[in-house]
């Protein structure tokens, strides 16, 4: 997908140089964030290697937030009101202590080129969750591009390691789906309330709160594990979670939404691709079909932009 604008009638070369440069940086931004989610399953597997899924969930969380720290001095981003600090607890359980939580110990038993796919079923859940929690109207469409998704879903579990050899924890995975579309659901109502960074800054350091419970026996084992280990650890809270939002944001800044978050369409196979290279993991033919299905069940969802009409409002125009 193109992010260069194409040239415009009556614009000077310099200013459509300045155009194109821009529009190549949004092109490298994207690149590197699809880059970084891509990795975060490999990496997941590897700090596995030398951490239990608690531990590995706070150490990346920590290493984030002290860098959030760093931005958020620097730029003197506002304090949060005290009658937000629920809310704020609330996202941050969703996104960062629930979501990695169950990634961790699901990943324990999923492939990571599976676990990227069924962690792109959280729209199928946003849907989910419009019309249960919400009360809101979801049309037909709608609903079969759930069906057909669930259906993605339940080819990648069953074939992840072969029939017969079906592992539960793949439903940890989609528990962190899950997970990440309440975040997402509260965030797009409550976004209003305070910039791009500040929300994910206080997001970030909510979650990592929660994460502090498995706060004993972490030194333990950041000193008994391997350096591999360590540096695949130091790489997903650097990169993952802490630089590829601040890029995210950059993108969301100069591009529509729902172009740029056809992007991210691209992460399964980049991260099918990174796991092949750094574990050897090859996908098996059955995921690689719930891919697409998954994957194009997502992307009917979002190519058919519907306004949705809350059912309360339904009801009393009748």
């Amino acid at each position: 997908m193109s992010v260069v604008s194409e040239p415009v009638a009556g614009v000077s070369g310099s200013e459509g140089s300045a155009v194109r440069w821009q529009g190549l940086k949004v092109a490298l931004a994207t690149f590197f964030v699809v880059a970084c989610w891509g990795f975060s399953p490999t990496g997941i597997r590897i700090g596995l290697q030398g951490y239990d899924p608690g531990h590995l969930a706070l150490l990346r969380f920590i290493i984030a937030s002290v860098f959030m720290a760093i931005i958020a001095s620097s730029l003197r981003i506002s304090l949060p009101r005290l009658r937000d600090l629920p809310l704020l607890a609330v996202l941050g359980f969703f996104a960062v202590s629930l979501h990695h939580i169950a990634l961790n110990f699901g990943q324990a038993g999923v492939t990571a080129g599976a676990s990227s796919v069924l962690i792109q079923s959280m729209p199928l859940f946003t849907a989910l969750l419009a019309h249960f929690v919400f009360k809101e109207r979801v049309s037909a469409w709608r609903w079969t591009c759930v069906a057909w998704g669930l259906v993605g879903v339940a080819i990648v579990i069953t074939g992840d390691r072969g029939f017969g050899h079906i592992d539960v924890r793949g439903l940890l995975v989609l528990l962190a789906a899950f997970s990440w579309s309440v975040y997402f659901s509260l965030q797009k109502r409550y976004s209003h309330r305070y910039d791009g960074l500040t929300m994910v800054c206080y997001t970030v350091w909510a979650g990592t709160f929660f994460l502090l419970v498995y706060l004993p026996g972490l030194v333990g084992e950041i000193v008994n594990a391997p350096l591999r280990v360590n540096i695949a650890v130091g790489v997903l809270g650097f990169f993952p979670s802490a630089l590829a939002y601040l890029a995210w944001a950059y993108v969301l800044k100069h591009m529509e939404v729902s172009r740029a978050s056809m992007s991210l369409y691209l992460t399964p196979p980049m991260a099918i691709a990174i796991a092949s290279v750094l574990l050897g993991e090859m996908p098996s033919a059955m995921v690689i079909v719930g891919s697409l299905v998954v994957l194009s069940s997502v992307l009917a969802l979002n190519l058919r932009r519907e306004r949705v009409i809350p059912a309360s409002v339904v009801q009393a125009a009748r």
